[in-house]
């Protein structure tokens, strides 16, 4: 309960830092919050998508080794 009582005492007690966060700070922070939101989109559409687009080569298939070839080929693109 004392470790407990002290960090809130801690917590709650602000001082003056005597920093400047300048707008670089700000515009840092801004693009990280921008780069979560497209990851988040991008690994929604990956995994939308990319099963979609499997069925459908699977289902448009003229023979083994061009559906094979497309499927790779999707996968490579993937992590570039």
């Amino acid at each position: 309960m004392n470790k407990l009582s002290i960090l809130l005492v801690l917590i709650l007690i602000s001082f003056q830092a005597h920093a400047y966060i300048g707008p670089g700070m700000a515009a840092g922070v801004i693009l990280a919050i921008f780069g979560f939101l497209a990851a988040v989109l991008i690994a929604i559409f990956g995994v939308v998508y990319y099963p979609i687009k499997r069925a459908v080569t699977k289902k448009r298939k003229k023979n083994d080794s061009q559906s094979w070839l497309c499927i790779c080929c999707s996968y490579f693109f993937v992590f570039l």
